[in-house]
């Protein structure tokens, strides 16, 4: 049994209501006064009234999501940057953000990239001698990528584990113990890690890190990425084949669920640099298609 190193692994701090409830009321006044509204007319136009809108200012109100959304609309400002618990973004970066919104969907590719090219990302040869394997469990990532990594000549890294041996426990603890939140700093920290020590490798990667913002990006920068995707019945009977049979237990609508992941994560998992779909084919047909998908990706 895995001992949970205490000194290795913190839970998320506690959230301080009283904290959040003052900032949030400092924001809405802030906001209020920039755009010159009294309380009154506030209140008005958010229907709610000027008593709450008193006591929300003074960090005492515990304002239902609806009145936030009507304050929000009468502010004229997005909800997700009303309520935020982060400290207010700098100027640029709320004007910046405006920019890009107002770009056609079809030029933020372009944007991203030149961003990109500009600023902080890993040059495209260094990006390229790390490979990272995405995708739903069962897709090939670790049987593919550990021969994949012996073909090159360079380490392979399974991230969960790298996340165990950082954290000092057990998946399985860490998220009983700590939850969600911890478990995705925890990710991030040990790929941070992989990619300060490490400038060659082969990377698999948790069929989740697409659905974390901050950790999805680091990757697609820092990385040559592909798609390890299968039929979703061939990715429910390989997990089952290797022995896992937590996909069925007590559950009979686990391939309806399977399907709805993996419809909500597709396009996350398009931002792979490329795809390689591992159904109905062995591991040696999968293993020659990954070779040459990621030939251009050796340094030489």
């Amino acid at each position: 049994m895995t001992t949970v190193r205490t000194n290795r692994i913190r839970p998320a701090p506690a959230r301080d209501s009283g904290r959040y409830l003052d900032r949030l009321g400092e924001r809405v006044r802030r906001l209020r006064n920039q755009r010159g509204m009294t309380r009154k007319a506030l209140a008005h136009h958010a229907e709610v009234s000027e008593r709450y809108l008193a006591q929300l200012e003074g960090g005492e109100g515990n304002v239902s999501i609806v009145l936030l959304r009507r304050i929000a609309h009468a502010l004229n400002v997005a909800l997700p940057q009303l309520v935020s618990e982060s400290d207010d973004p700098p100027l640029d970066a709320v004007l910046f953000s405006q920019f890009i919104e107002r770009l056609p969907p079809q030029s933020l590719k372009e944007a991203r990239a030149l961003v990109m090219r500009h600023f902080g990302a890993a040059t495209d040869e260094a990006r390229r001698a790390r490979v990272a394997l995405i995708g739903l469990r069962g897709g090939g990532k670790s049987t593919l990528g550990r021969m994949l990594a012996e073909q090159r000549g360079v380490p392979f890294i399974e991230l969960d584990r790298e996340i165990e041996r950082v954290s000092g426990t057990s998946l399985g603890e860490m998220f009983e113990l700590f939850g969600q939140e911890t478990f995705r700093r925890a990710e991030r920290e040990a790929l941070n890690q992989v990619l300060t020590t490490r400038k060659r490798f082969v990377m698999a990667t948790s069929g989740s890190i697409v659905t974390e913002p901050a950790t999805l990006e680091l990757l697609l920068s820092s990385c040559f990425t592909v798609w390890m995707r299968a039929k979703p019945s061939e990715h429910m009977s390989r997990v089952i084949a290797q022995g896992d049979l937590r996909p069925m237990t007590s559950n009979p609508r686990a391939m309806d669920d399977l399907v709805s992941i993996l419809h909500s994560r597709e396009p996350l998992y398009a931002k792979a640099d490329a795809t390689l779909d591992t159904s109905g084919r062995s591991h040696q047909e999968s293993l020659a298609e990954l070779i040459a998908l990621t030939a251009s990706s050796q340094a030489p």
